[in-house]
């Protein structure tokens, strides 16, 4: 059996149920998957059935232990650290230290010989040094645009065995930003869902006049995800005459004592108290039991790479209204298998709503589209095959392409 390390920052966050699947889905195809993180999430945003299961298998990497740290920093290859340059990423180094010696030695002790790290933060900069000192190889994965992820990216880069990228567009920035160091591999691979478990067992059914509309509505509380725009959005609909009911779910990443407040302060100045509920972190089973009951999903960001959100509403066959924004074109054809508008624009937002909402044979066809979308291209086994064929696995090498 092929054991695998798998390494996820603060891991099981409440948007990680994209891991989990992939995690699952590796073990369906035989291989031992041993989990490591960066630290527990705040308990706030701990939200998932599974959560329990996956703290228990995963080995903590972030504690600081002054014995690795003293014993680490002497073996760091310091010639290259020191010509990345830089206070910020000399610091994050600095932090890593005593991580990569301990992701060295439980990888030696749990046999494993590749680790593969789904972030480009610090997390990758613990498997790089990791690997220095005699660790595991280690590939990454980018989720969203580089400069998310910190300093010292070309350190990160130039020793990974292969890398996954969720979307075109992300590609060409990396061959544009730094192609000389980029691994010789890289695939084009989005996360996947769980197209099995997120599907109906009734058909949708669209709004009908005179009866509530009901929004859902998913992401964390932060102001790029655009709530904001969405409830202005929503005071639009209302002061024309519509009922709609929205329910965001999602927290800040403070555990509600951040950008959670802000929303509610909106809510109350937009007079949508009984319009609009924030649910927080909530589990997968809840989040599909929302979907199955909305009458369409909508998410408004300001900036989003794919979208994992967007594809569970579309597996599960709810019309999908995101924005086109980043990477969201590579997934949702407007007017085919979803809606897109401007990020930023509550108003385009209000009347792609009840356009929607109005026509309901336009919504059993975009709700059946985006199903056969998602089936077709994103199912959770594909990220995990990607992996499999990155690793050479006999059974997988050679079978997903590479970009």
């Amino acid at each position: 059996m092929t054991k695998l390390g798998y390494l996820v920052p603060q891991f099981p966050g409440q948007t990680h149920i994209f891991f989990w699947r992939e995690i699952l889905e590796l073990e369906k195809r035989g291989i031992d998957v041993a989990l490591f993180s960066t630290r527990k999430p705040p308990a706030g945003l701990i939200s998932h059935h599974w959560s329990g299961e996956a703290m228990a298998r995963t080995t903590y990497l972030g504690t600081p232990n002054v014995v690795d740290a003293a014993l680490a920093l002497p073996r760091l290859p310091w010639s290259e650290l020191l010509a990345q340059g830089g206070r910020a990423f000399l610091k994050d180094v600095a932090l890593s230290a005593a991580a990569a010696r301990a992701l060295k030695r439980h990888c030696a002790a749990q046999g494993v010989d590749h680790v593969h790290v789904h972030s480009c933060g610090r997390a990758a900069l613990i498997a790089r040094l990791a690997k220095h000192m005699g660790g595991p190889s280690y590939s990454v994965t980018l989720h969203g645009p580089l400069q998310d992820y910190g300093p010292g990216q070309p350190v990160k880069w130039r020793h990974a065995e292969f890398a996954t990228i969720i979307t075109q567009k992300l590609i060409d920035e990396m061959r544009a930003e730094m192609p000389a160091d980029l691994p010789d591999t890289i695939y084009l691979q989005a996360m996947g869902v769980d197209t099995e478990r997120l599907s109906r067992d009734l058909p949708y059914v669209p709004h009908a006049p005179g009866t509530p509309l009901r929004i859902f509505s998913c992401g964390r509380l932060n102001i790029v995800k655009g709530h904001q725009d969405h409830m202005q959005a929503v005071r639009q609909l209302i002061d024309a005459g519509h009922d709609v009911q929205l329910e965001i779910a999602g927290e800040d990443d403070d555990g509600g004592n951040g950008y959670r407040q802000v929303l509610e302060a909106k809510i109350t100045e937009l007079g949508l108290q009984k319009n609009v509920r924030l649910l927080g972190a909530i589990d997968a089973d809840a989040v599909r039991s929302k979907l199955l009951n909305a009458h369409m999903f909508v998410l408004a960001s300001w900036a989003e790479p794919l979208g994992v959100v967007y594809m569970e509403a579309m597996s599960c066959g709810v019309p999908t209204i995101g924005t086109a924004a980043g990477g969201v074109p590579e997934l949702i054809t407007d007017g085919t298998d979803g809606i897109l508008v401007p990020p930023q624009d509550p108003a385009a937002l209000a009347t792609a709503i009840q356009s929607l909402a109005t026509d309901p044979d336009v919504a059993r066809r975009i709700a059946a589209a985006g199903r056969e979308t998602i089936v077709a291209g994103y199912g959770a086994g594909k990220g995990a095959e990607t992996l499999l064929c990155g690793i050479g696995h006999p059974d997988y090498s050679g079978k997903t392409a590479t970009v």
